[in-house]
């Protein structure tokens, strides 16, 4: 069974923030596998696995707002392949209405941008979010979707201000997209310091020295167990994050680095995300669900500030 954890969608490129909307309109991204994400490019996308996450976006600092209404109606036309998770803005006027109207939609997690947002993780507003997520079992989704737009606090991005979260929140899970980048190494040594911290592979698993790297780290600090997978839909897709992942080992083809265990890349492309993320698996049986085979292409702070 495939779930991947980290796909987006949108209706206009307006919603993701006039910075972001421009800069897609000017340097169209050529480097993504899809130009937009939109839901036929999704559906086409997701074909070869068995389901997915998908993220809303609420960052009004930088003008974002994907509505989770648009993700709720989306999900729900196929409600067992795909699970929705709300774009939340803790500093938002409308954060209680926002997270009320996330429940009632049937979303299974929250996602929330620091950086985007700009908001330090551990803001009490957002601290607020996080008690209410382990009232209701929701997961935490941290994400900072590229393109970085520039009024973004970069700092509020790194994986150690969630120390303190996952310290007073034991039972919340945390998942970082991306796998935290550009603070890989600072998320995995989280991982190893919380139970019910995650990370996924998206955008780092496109990088061939990148994604060697990360995953010899996350077996040397024997985290890896920690790691999902997930596309980071329209940058990537599915099957080519997975084609990338089991290259994991051709940038060191030659060199006296140690191999990275195709079982371990297997564990992680196969791995039950939802029950790392303690989502319900209410539609998707992994007793009926086979794993779709993919085909190959020739190409290789305490501030409340």
């Amino acid at each position: 069974m495939i779930i991947d954890c980290h796909t987006r969608l949108w209706s206009d490129a307006r919603q993701l923030g006039p910075s972001t909307a421009q800069t897609l309109m000017d340097n169209a991204p050529r480097s993504w596998a899809e130009p937009c994400g939109d839901a036929s490019a999704h559906g086409r996308a997701m074909s070869c696995i068995d389901a997915s996450l998908v993220l809303g976006h609420r960052a009004d600092l930088v003008g974002a707002h994907v509505p989770n209404e648009l993700i709720a109606d989306f999900v729900s036309r196929d409600s067992q392949r795909r699970f929705g998770i709300a774009g939340i803005d803790p500093l938002a006027d409308s954060v209680d209405q926002d997270f009320a109207m996330a429940i009632n939609l049937g979303l299974v997690g929250i996602a929330v941008s620091p950086s985007l947002a700009g908001f330090n993780p551990t803001h009490s507003s957002a601290m607020r979010i996080y008690e209410r997520c382990c009232e209701h079992n929701l997961p935490v989704i941290v994400t900072m979707p590229q393109p970085i737009p520039a009024a973004a606090v970069l700092d509020f991005a790194r994986p150690v201000h969630w120390d303190e979260v996952a310290r007073t929140y034991p039972e919340l899970r945390i998942l970082f997209t991306q796998m935290g980048f550009p603070w890989i190494d600072e998320m995995l040594v989280l991982a190893g310091k919380h139970q019910h911290v995650f990370a996924e592979v998206s955008c780092v698993a496109m990088q061939p020295l990148q994604v060697y790297n990360t995953l010899s780290t996350a077996w040397s600090l024997d985290v890896i167990d920690r790691l999902l997978f997930g596309s980071g839909f329209p940058y990537s897709t599915p099957q080519l994050t997975i084609e990338s992942l089991y290259s994991v080992n051709v940038s060191i083809k030659g060199t006296a680095f140690p191999p990275i265990p195709r079982a371990r890349v297997k564990e992680i492309v196969e791995r039950d995300s939802l029950a790392c993320l303690g989502i319900p698996n209410t539609s998707v049986s992994t007793k009926e669900l086979e794993t779709k085979p993919v085909q190959k292409k020739n190409t290789v702070s305490k501030d409340d500030s």
